[in-house]
């Protein structure tokens, strides 16, 4: 099942935020996160908080959990939003710069349900002039009349979820799509205007480090996903996850554990074919062709903006506060029906902790970190790490190596003792 919601203090039922923390709301950026739960099969590897119709079916309110009525909760939630949010009764004076649609599986709901919460957020809140509208999607969860709706619905970025285009590493994963379809996809996104010039344009995610994956098929899979001609690519290492399918079958002795060594020899290789096609690296674990097709709501994450995230389990943060709704479809339908906010529980971030999480977010960004976010003992690791050829100083930044990108979690370690 998926992970559990962390601890935290009760959230207030009305939703409410202190003054202090809508005093800087948007000040580094506004986005909106809408997390739809719904997936037709779970991946092994999964720990996200999404659910199969099977196990929705035996949820204690049935009658409420719907993928027909999902998207009229998502937007009442967003309504409930623009309340939480407006200043002193005078409604907002900050649009939103990113919405992000993930999961489960989006594009299990109907692209005309999609498109309805985006408009919902537009007429709430309003948008950027260039505001960036992501979903991720299945191969097999799309059609090109979707995609030509979505498009014509104001998405402007694609991300589909190859994982691999090997059919026995697939299997490992649980993953039940065609490799073959995911050429097709983005055929048929580029023909419905999710193109370089005119938008967003189209992202391909990749796992590598799956049992049984050989570096063979690691570099099938980076050949076919570069031959797809994306503007992005994502490539993170497989995580075994406590309480999944794939955990379980790792302690049975099904499977091997992942191995450390076979990830950093693969994200190399990764890292070299996707420069030499011109794709860049901006995230540690992310390239784009340039800094036009860079995903910027999960740069906004990465730079601790402020988000709204709307569904069961998403999670928010405005202003140094912190929260999480409550987790099961069940529940949080019967909240929105209520009237009352989804959120289960919160936190307010001290100093200290908006400090740390920035290092451990803006170290990974290839800008670096700003010098003077450390303290006293991080600076004083600094020369250490500079020696090791890990980090470089460039300017008031400090930046990862190409050597320091394969350990950004220690070096991270370090600055922090």
């Amino acid at each position: 099942m998926p992970s559990a919601l962390p601890p935290g203090d009760p959230a207030p039922a009305d939703g409410s935020l202190p003054t202090a923390a809508l005093s800087t709301l948007g000040d580094k950026g506004f986005a909106f996160y809408v997390h739809v739960p719904f997936c037709t099969v779970r991946c092994g590897y999964c720990d996200f908080n999404t659910y199969t119709a099977t196990e929705l079916g035996s949820a204690p309110f049935p009658g409420s959990v719907s993928r027909r009525t999902y998207a009229d909760q998502a937007i009442a939630e967003i309504r409930q939003a623009r309340r939480v949010l407006a200043r002193n009764g005078q409604g907002i004076d900050r649009s939103v710069d990113t919405i992000f649609f993930g999961g489960g599986t989006p594009t299990l709901l109907p692209p005309g349900d999609l498109t309805r919460i985006v408009a919902a957020i537009r007429d709430e809140f309003g948008l950027s002039a260039d505001v960036e509208v992501t979903t991720e999607a299945n191969p097999d969860s799309v059609t090109p009349e979707d995609l030509d709706e979505l498009r014509a619905g104001g998405f402007t970025r694609l991300s589909f979820g190859m994982q691999s285009s090997v059919p026995h590493v697939l299997a490992v994963l649980d993953r039940t799509h065609d490799p073959k379809r995911v050429p097709a996809v983005v055929e048929w996104a580029r023909a419905a205007g999710f193109t370089s010039r005119d938008s967003g344009g189209v992202s391909l995610d990749l796992i590598y480090g799956t049992p049984g994956e050989s570096m063979a098929d690691w570099e099938h899979s980076l050949d076919a996903a570069l031959a797809c001609e994306p503007d992005h690519i994502s490539a993170y290492s497989l995580i075994v996850e406590d309480g999944t399918a794939l955990a379980r079958r790792v302690r049975r002795g099904e499977l091997p554990m992942p191995d450390e060594d076979d990830y950093a020899d693969k994200y190399v290789v990764a890292d070299e074919r996707l420069r030499k096609h011109g794709l860049d690296w901006y995230e540690v674990s992310n390239w784009a062709t340039g800094s036009d097709h860079q995903c910027r709501h999960n740069l906004l994450y990465w730079r601790s903006a402020d988000w709204w995230g709307v569904g069961p389990g998403a999670h928010s943060h405005v202003g140094g506060v912190r929260w999480w709704n409550v987790k099961h479809p069940a529940a949080y339908a019967d909240r929105i029906g209520a009237g009352v906010s989804p959120a289960h529980g919160r936190e307010t971030l001290a100093a200290e902790d908006r400090r740390v999480e920035r290092v451990l977010l803006e170290l990974r960004l290839k800008e670096g970190l700003p010098l003077d976010v450390l303290d006293d003992a991080g600076r004083a690791a600094v020369p250490a790490q500079v020696e090791r050829g890990l980090v470089r100083v460039m300017e008031d930044r400090l930046v990862l190596t190409d050597a320091g990108r394969l350990l950004a979690d220690g070096v991270v370690r370090e600055l922090l003792v």
